[in-house]
């Protein structure tokens, strides 16, 4: 006896049984309007032939694809980037009652002020003053528009990694990189537009995945894990003995089964991702490959990088990978400088950032140099910085904590102001207190500068339209040359 088909019913979920059955007409008349007024993409959850399809920018970008350098652990904005005199003249002494926060008070009277470990100098010809940490980042200091009044609200790893990534500090909302590539979709057919490049340690990050991952938006925006060497997915090829073609027939044959099933049970965006995705995996197995493949480069250029030299090399070919998969149309790359520890210097300041500093200095400013000349920089966004910065006063005598309050972030091309320095924290470091920077506005600035408005991208989610800058946020067009 032949199989029976399927009801139309089948396998139906309890959310789309209740949507069918109450909402009824009201739900076709909510399409229709949805649809004239544009947002319909928007309040299906992207189900689409093609949901990474390029989208128009809401207004003339400056950047159309972001590079984002994550110094995991939190770096310290007091030893790299921000100056602080006082610092440097009551180092050893208690932070004076004026400036320590009450919570932190028993805290600050037994951690004296620790004095910045390395002398900062006038670089360039705009004078930023820049540490003795980076002296290859130091030579292009005139591309740095640095952000020193940053602020957040977590003191701990994971929530302030979440929230610098999703804008909040909890987990399971989209990553910064989904929500662009969701904007704005992609400019290429053959690699994600969502690419990180995590720490090779293997010993990941505060907060796992969830840093890149895709929250409530469908599954297609979120970030693919990329790395260098010959296998740069793991477990995209297939086994030798399948042919292409059979792989071909393959595809095309879970693409009309999935299709036929997406048709009788409506629109489902998870199910339209995964579509997408076995297709793009697809097209990736050619594609992934030849994008980290170097023998096309120069020894010129991965000198540059520093891939010739031992402490530089491994992040030395993130970065270039991360040019390479800017000019091939990824829209949005993420680097991860630091495993779980990282920049998370509690016990020894000097020989931590000694140690992150001379593994990356060199690379960041060989891929800003290679970004200007290639003439990239001034359509790309390049972001450097971590969780938060780190506190003004001594921890085990040589280290420094966690500093949510008052941190550093800086960026570079786009048409933002080179060497140019935005807001300030308090004398000593602790708490920005000019020019506030919140963790939105940073968010909305770099959307603003990608032509998205930040009040304007939204995603329709258990009855609101949700956002990355939540209720808030504010573009800081001071920084824009």
């Amino acid at each position: 006896m032949p199989a029976q088909p399927l009801p139309a019913n089948a396998g139906t979920s309890r959310r789309a049984f209740l949507h069918q059955a109450g909402g009824g007409l009201g739900a076709i008349a909510l399409a229709s309007l949805l649809s004239r007024e544009g947002l319909l993409r928007a309040s299906t959850g992207g189900a689409s032939a093609r949901p990474l399809e390029p989208q128009p920018s809401h207004f003339a970008p400056r950047a159309k694809r972001v590079i984002y350098l994550f110094m995991h652990g939190g770096p310290s904005h007091v030893d790299l980037f921000d100056p602080k005199p006082e610092l440097a003249k009551y180092a050893g002494q208690p932070l004076p009652e004026s400036v320590g926060p009450v919570m932190t008070r028993r805290k600050v009277a037994h951690n004296p002020l620790l004095g910045p470990v390395k002398p900062f100098r006038p670089r360039g010809q705009s004078g930023l003053e820049i540490s003795d940490f980076l002296p290859h980042m130091s030579e292009v200091a005139d591309e740095l528009c640095v952000l020193r009044s940053c602020h957040g609200d977590s003191v701990n790893h994971p929530q302030s990694v979440y929230q610098m990534n999703t804008g909040s500090i909890l987990m399971g909302r989209p990553s910064l990189g989904s929500w662009v590539s969701y904007g704005l979709g992609t400019e290429n057919d053959s690699l994600p537009s969502f690419v990180v490049l995590p720490d090779p340690s293997g010993a990941g990050i505060k907060g796992g995945p969830s840093a890149w991952g895709n929250g409530y938006l469908p599954a297609t925006y979120q970030g693919t894990t990329l790395r260098p060497g010959e296998t740069p997915v793991v477990d995209l090829h297939p086994q030798p003995q399948v042919s292409r073609a059979q792989q071909q027939g393959t595809i095309d044959l879970l693409r009309d089964l999935n299709r036929r099933h997406s048709q009788l049970r409506g629109a489902d965006g998870a199910l339209e991702a995964r579509i997408e995705a076995y297709e793009l995996a697809f097209r990736m197995q050619a594609a992934a490959p030849a994008v980290v493949d170097f023998a096309d480069e120069t020894p010129e250029t991965l000198a540059l990088y520093g891939i010739d030299e031992k402490p530089t090399e491994e992040f030395g070919r993130r970065c270039l990978l991360a040019r390479r998969l800017i000019e091939r149309g990824v829209r949005f790359v993420q680097l991860y400088s630091g495993d779980t520890n990282g920049w998370d210097a509690h016990n020894d300041v000097v020989r931590n950032h000694t140690e992150h500093c001379a593994k990356t200095d060199k690379p960041v400013a060989g891929l800003l140099r290679d970004l200007r000349r290639r003439g990239l920089l001034d359509d790309t966004l390049v972001i450097w910085g971590g969780e938060f910065g780190r506190m003004p006063m001594s921890e085990k005598g040589k280290g420094r904590d966690h500093n949510p309050w008052g941190y550093t972030v800086c960026l570079a091309g786009a048409r933002v102001r080179g060497g140019f320095a935005y807001g300030a924290t308090d004398p000593f470091g602790l708490r920005a207190a000019e020019e506030k920077v919140h963790v939105h506005d940073l968010h909305a600035t770099i959307l603003h500068l990608l032509g998205l408005d930040h009040e304007a991208l939204t995603y329709f989610h258990n009855g609101r339209d949700e956002r990355l800058t939540e209720v808030s946020g504010r573009v800081v067009k001071e920084i824009l040359a």
